[in-house]
């Protein structure tokens, strides 16, 4: 029994032996379990400031405990509702056109025109590579209520001048159209890329018992694609709270900020622009803690419905 034992490693000697086989593999690893190390692992050791008075000539470790303080005055602060319900809105606003990249690249793999679809692809992808500041930028020439294009069409129509950028009932479609133009045919390469595994056969057969080309992207393609789907939901689900704050900072005014202000924009002023560290640390834990228990709840319904999870 003794020896049986000894013929078998434990997983720590198996990990090992294959990290020893497969060095190579692990050697490219290298570089990018570094980068998570140092500029994402390495600083949580700073989040304990969220539960401290926290004092830069007195140092994190130097600094008093304050407990649940921070999180208590934010919680029964007048904004909290209101940072939580505009970032909320905006999230699901953009979570409900999470499917438009899906049809993009459906629509893309069914384009037979060569040219045409080189054509397209590279004007979908053309606006990624463009810089928020320069986004922001073109949204303000387009929509400015004198020299905006769109209001000189809308004047021209016969309608009146529309202030979309002074409107907080307009901040919402503006910021979410605007980024899903913006990123609308980079996110379709990886569905693309999973419909170019699709195994032809499986269309020629379909087409031999007369499936319409409709027929077989609901039968075939979406099918082939729906772990990439899910993969990729899930992950956006881990960034729900997390709406990127600097686009949100430069289209912000005090005449939308009933609609724009949102958590992320709140830590930047309390932290940076009003050296409440401890404070914005614990707004920020908040929202990271959010975004943990939805991604595990959504990895867990993912589980326990299909195949399809990230663990």
């Amino acid at each position: 029994m003794r020896d049986k034992k000894l013929n078998h490693p434990n997983s720590f000697l198996r990990l090992k032996k294959n990290i020893w086989v497969n060095w190579q593999l692990y050697l490219f690893l290298l570089p990018a379990l570094t980068y998570f190390l140092i500029f994402h692992y390495l600083p949580m050791y700073g989040v304990q400031i969220a539960f401290k008075n926290f004092f830069a000539t007195e140092g994190i470790t130097g600094s008093p405990w304050a407990g649940f303080v921070h999180f208590e005055r934010f919680f029964n602060s007048y904004y909290f509702w209101r940072l939580l319900k505009n970032t909320v809105l905006i999230s699901l606003y953009q979570l409900v056109l999470f499917p438009l990249p899906i049809i993009f690249a459906l629509m893309l793999n069914e384009v037979r025109n060569g040219l045409f679809k080189k054509w397209s692809q590279t004007l979908s992808y053309a606006p990624h590579f463009i810089s928020v500041v320069v986004v922001v930028g073109m949204i303000v020439a387009f929509l400015d209520p004198l020299t905006g294009l769109i209001n000189h069409a809308i004047v021209a129509l016969g309608g009146e001048s529309i202030p979309f950028l002074t409107s907080p009932d307009w901040f919402r479609h503006i910021y979410v159209w605007s980024g899903e133009w913006q990123s609308l045919g980079w996110g379709t390469i990886i569905y693309l890329a999973a419909l170019a595994g699709v195994n032809p056969e499986l269309h020629e057969a379909a087409k031999v018992d007369g499936a319409t080309r409709m027929q077989r992207i609901m039968r075939i393609n979406i099918p082939a694609i729906m772990p990439t789907i899910v993969i990729l939901f899930i992950l956006n689900i881990g960034k729900f709270m997390s709406t990127g704050f600097e686009k949100v900072l430069l289209m912000q005014n005090s005449l939308n900020s009933e609609t724009s202000d949102i958590i992320q924009t709140f830590v930047y002023e309390v932290g940076l622009l009003e050296g409440q560290y401890s404070f914005s640390a614990a707004v920020g834990l908040f929202d990271s803690v959010i975004n943990i228990i939805l991604l595990i709840f959504v990895n867990y319904l993912a589980r326990k419905t299909s195949e399809n999870s990230l663990w």
